[in-house]
């Protein structure tokens, strides 16, 4: 008989690799941190090698590890496809789509009637979760993913969405006068609004401290408040507690009804170093209604109203 590597052990493996740490495994996982150790433990002892060592900025894979992530990677997306070649034979009436919280409550929701209209024989259940969990649920049909530019490239089972810019908005009482700021020095006496943990490794462009250095203000004030995820930093900018770094097709309709201003000029704008990326099962690239949502999704107008 064949000898296997613990299953268990090789989710675990992938989850601790991409988040470059064992706790934030464990809570994508469901499972405590203690028993996503004893699952790499399995999986270590049955290669007969460690696999990840413990660097300071996280979790890194040994020579061992790469080897292992490489062969992972495409084994798992296929192992994802099982059900997708299944919904393929025979499809669920409705189409699943999974899409981040924050892009769905600020963009996608507000334009899903349309595709109803437009597709009445193609329902859609919108499978909300955080931004990073679905690059491999098997449960979907399509997917809307936020990952990094690098590398990024079209494939026959994916397509760029959006390429994002990133700014500082606000609500609109917080700069009751000219707007956006012709003097940038003004944004010191502002309140700013923090999104992540505390050295989360982020892209710059996130960074107040490389806004600051970027307008010549030396270093901006400690942070006061932080929120975990942008969607909840956006609905308290919408609040009018400060300002946040906002992500363009999320206050892309709240500038439009003027719900929010632009705090600087565009030129100020940054590139996001993450994309919004469609992606679906190799196995459902000939469904209609997969090529359907696809062909709707990317021919929305995407470009911000200020």
């Amino acid at each position: 008989m064949r000898s296997f590597p613990p299953f268990d052990g090789l989710i675990a493996f992938e989850a601790a690799l991409r988040h470059a740490s064992v706790t934030r495994a464990s809570a994508e996982l469901g499972l405590t941190q203690s028993a996503v150790s004893h699952r790499l433990r399995k999986l270590e002892d049955f290669v007969g090698t460690p696999l990840l060592i413990r660097q300071p900025s996280g979790l890194c894979a040994t020579p061992a590890g790469i080897a292992l992530s490489n062969e992972l990677a495409g084994l798992l997306d296929r192992m994802a496809d099982f059900r997708a070649l299944c919904r393929a034979a025979a499809p669920p009436p409705a189409l699943k789509v999974g899409v981040g919280a924050a892009l769905a409550d600020y963009w996608l929701v507000r334009r899903l009637p349309d595709f109803a209209q437009t597709h009445p024989g193609i329902p859609v259940e919108l499978a909300v979760r955080e931004a990073d969990t679905h690059a491999r649920s098997a449960d979907l049909d399509v997917a809307v993913l936020w990952q990094p530019v690098a590398g990024l490239r079209p494939t026959s089972t994916q397509r760029l969405l959006c390429r994002e810019h990133v700014y500082p908005v606000c609500h609109p009482r917080l700069l009751p006068g000219q707007r956006p700021l012709t003097d940038v020095t003004r944004l010191k006496s502002l309140p700013l609004l923090h999104k992540g943990r505390t050295g989360e490794d982020r892209g710059v462009e996130w960074s107040w401290i490389t806004w600051f250095e970027r307008l010549g203000l030396g270093r901006p004030p400690p942070a006061e408040i932080r929120f975990a995820t942008i969607a909840t930093a956006i609905a308290a900018a919408l609040a009018g507690n400060g300002i946040v770094l906002a992500r363009s097709l999320l206050v892309q309709d709240a500038l439009k009804d003027g719900r929010l201003v632009r705090v600087l000029p565009q030129s100020w704008d940054l590139p996001s170093s993450k994309a919004q990326i469609v992606r679906w099962p190799a196995a459902m690239a000939k469904d209609p209604r997969v090529k359907a949502f696809v062909r709707w999704i990317l021919q929305i107008p995407k470009t911000p109203s200020d």
